[in-house]
């Protein structure tokens, strides 16, 4: 089986290179610049595939490369919650999701020569009740500033999870399976033998 020279990482998230690291998977990281923008009435998971596959595009180096893009959101009420641009705006976001039940929608996409894979993976997260003071020391720890949601489960942001339903990985920012099926289908060698 062929297997492409280089597999791109259309991400500089720490967490997307932490799991493809774990899966023993070689790849290059790709700095993308590409609009998150919504486009109008655009339903959370349309968004996050249409992001996904902008941003593998973006990668693409050489036509016989294959290009990783995933792009993550957290839904409540049917719409999307970005980064937080501030403090306020971060305490409006956990004020939301405390007490109750939201969707974390993550669109994955590989381009690869004239072709594109993509999937889509969705996990139930429930927070416990939050209160104003843990919002805001949260808010100073700094760790909310990039997370879409205003909050990161396998950081400080984990002490507000009471439960999940579906992927762990997921949450964090790159689904486990969704991405290795891509890869399979693509003809990528995910677990392969060490001679």
């Amino acid at each position: 089986m062929n297997t492409p020279l280089i597999l791109h990482l259309a991400s500089t998230s720490p967490r997307r290179r932490e799991i493809l690291a774990a899966l023993d998977i070689d790849f290059k990281v790709a700095s993308v610049d590409v609009d998150e923008t919504p486009l109008d009435a655009e339903l959370p998971a349309d968004m996050v595939v249409r992001l996904a596959v902008a941003k593998a595009g973006a990668a693409i180096v050489d036509a016989a490369d294959l290009a990783l893009g995933a792009d993550t959101a957290v839904v409540v009420d049917g719409q999307a919650l970005g980064k937080p641009v501030d403090q306020a705006d971060c305490l409006r976001m956990l004020e939301l999701l405390s007490g109750r039940g939201h969707k974390v929608v993550t669109g994955v996409a590989l381009c690869g020569e004239n072709k594109t894979w993509t999937a889509l993976s969705e996990t139930d997260v429930y927070f416990r009740e939050i209160s104003r003071d843990e919002a805001l020391a949260y808010w100073q720890s700094g760790e909310p500033r990039d997370k879409a949601g205003a909050y990161a489960i396998q950081g400080l942001g984990g002490v507000f999870v009471e439960r999940i339903e579906g992927s762990y990985s997921n949450v964090v920012g790159l689904p486990v399976f969704e991405t290795v099926a891509l890869l399979s289908d693509a003809g990528f060698e995910v677990l392969r033998r060490h001679e």
